[in-house]
């Protein structure tokens, strides 16, 4: 295992305009995935709106992987069905606690860069990665793939160490 980056802290706020996967509506949850590590969200029955609002911890370390997501509709006879999937790169807010760390930003709020959705993400509208009383925070709503439909809203912190001053 490569150099530990600090701990990456997903909060999965809530899904909208998530595909029906049952007679009428879907129990959907979210299993997150990063390397080798696992998290999963509590069901959300009959809601194809869900507010889950649960924060998930991962570690970071080097070399930097993809925070894959899948969403699944809970069924109790049967496998669960997929309900879509979305992948977030890691690398934008990982450099931008760097560009912290070298600017030196520890209080107030501060946009450190933006990322504009493109076809190498699943961004559905531009994001900004801020500086929060020294936290590094992204907001994102993701695009679900493999369906007709489906978005997905995350807050994602990097808690790290700040370089020491020089």
């Amino acid at each position: 295992m490569g150099e530990q980056l600090g701990l990456l802290k997903v909060m999965v706020v809530q899904g909208k305009r998530l595909v029906i996967r049952d007679f009428k509506t879907s129990d959907p949850y979210v299993v997150l995935k990063l390397g080798n590590q696992t998290a999963k969200t509590k069901v959300i029955n009959s809601c194809l709106n869900p507010v889950w609002n649960e924060e998930l911890n991962f570690t970071l370390t080097e070399p930097l992987g993809v925070l894959n997501l899948e969403v699944f509709d809970k069924d109790l006879l049967k496998a669960d069905d997929k309900m879509g999937n979305a992948f977030l790169n890691l690398q934008p807010i990982v450099s931008a606690a760097r560009l912290r760390d070298i600017l030196r930003v520890s209080s107030g709020e501060t946009t450190l860069r933006k990322v504009i959705p493109d076809g190498e993400n699943c961004l559905v509208r531009e994001s900004s990665i801020n500086c929060v009383n020294g936290e590094v925070v992204q907001n994102v709503w993701l695009r679900l793939r493999g369906v007709e439909s489906g978005e997905l809203e995350l807050t994602i912190k990097l808690a790290t160490p700040v370089a020491p001053a020089i």
